[in-house]
């Protein structure tokens, strides 16, 4: 069995936390960042096991700052 790491991108909705996977658009929640990845994960392995992925390298993320002038 392979492994591949993937990306967990998570954001607060009221009381849950709402986590995408941006490599596949698997997207899963939780009342906690815990929950929401394990959630997560399951939905990406049961998505892959129907649409396997071309093997790809993985994308380089990081954040930028943005003056905003109210």
């Amino acid at each position: 069995m392979a492994v591949r790491i993937f990306t967990a991108v998570l954001r607060k909705e009221e009381d849950l936390y709402v986590a995408e996977c941006p490599e596949v658009g698997t997207v899963s929640q939780g009342y906690t960042v815990e929950e929401a990845v394990a959630n997560l994960k399951e939905a990406t392995e049961l998505y892959l096991e129907e649409f396997p992925l071309p093997e790809v390298t993985r994308p380089l993320i990081t954040t930028f700052e943005v003056a905003i002038h109210a």
